[in-house]
């Protein structure tokens, strides 16, 4: 388990993420982080945008349901 202190950065606050961290999340400075509510009250902090996610799954059943139709439109 990792433990972030909250911090001042300017006029907001902020976390400092160690490089261990960084390198296990896979992320550089500059990234963007998401911060999601898990179904049992916590968070969880992760890279990868859920939405984003969400939406991917769709158009692959999409595309998937739909195969026919989308060669068709392809021609």
């Amino acid at each position: 388990m990792q433990t972030l202190k909250i911090t001042t950065v300017g006029a907001s606050s902020g976390v400092i993420l160690t490089k261990e961290v960084m390198a296990q999340l896979r992320v550089q400075k500059g990234d963007t982080l998401y911060l999601t509510e898990t179904a049992d009250g916590g968070y969880r902090l992760t890279p990868y945008n859920p939405e984003f996610a969400r939406q991917i799954e769709l158009a692959e059943e999409i595309m998937h349901d739909d195969r026919e139709i989308l060669r068709a439109l392809a021609k």
